[in-house]
């Protein structure tokens, strides 16, 4: 193959994830921004408060956490930036919010893509799981306390 068909079969593919990716970004912007309007997202955020708590980040969090989570990063990217922008999220609910879905993004899709493989489908999935939750958790601690502590120096 010479360099030129290389060059073309590359632009090709790559126009072609990339047109994979709108095709999924575009609509769950679009159904982000109509839960937005219709108070939707409010209602979800109140009843993951627990989560919120859990990890002690704001509930405006929670929501990008589950996209990523369920949809992955690449395709859960646009509603994360959008709704650090829009919502104003700290940098510990930031840090959290990346720390947790580095263990555990796309956790449906990846987890079945291994399973067909013969990963133990189960398994993997409460690993993933469990590890996010616990790196996530002793990181929002951690966070909280390098805040508090740069707040006395700052002051």
């Amino acid at each position: 193959m010479d360099f030129i068909a290389y060059l073309k079969d590359s632009f090709t593919g790559s126009l072609n994830s990339i047109l994979n990716m709108a095709i999924i970004i575009i609509p769950l912007m679009i159904i982000m921004e109509i839960l937005k309007d219709l108070n939707i997202l409010e209602i979800i955020s109140k009843r993951l408060k627990p989560i919120s708590n859990f990890f002690n980040i704001s509930n405006d969090s929670v929501f990008p956490l589950l996209i990523g989570l369920i949809f992955g990063l690449a395709y859960g990217a646009g509603i994360i930036i959008e709704s650090a922008e829009e919502k104003d999220l700290s940098k510990k609910d930031l840090y959290v919010l990346i720390i947790f879905l580095v263990a555990c993004h796309a956790i449906f899709e990846d987890t079945l893509i291994f399973a067909t493989v013969g990963a133990n489908l189960w398994l993997l999935f409460i690993t993933r799981l469990t590890v996010a939750t616990i790196t996530a958790y002793f990181a929002s601690k951690v966070i909280e306390k390098i805040l508090d502590n740069k707040e006395r120096t700052d002051a």
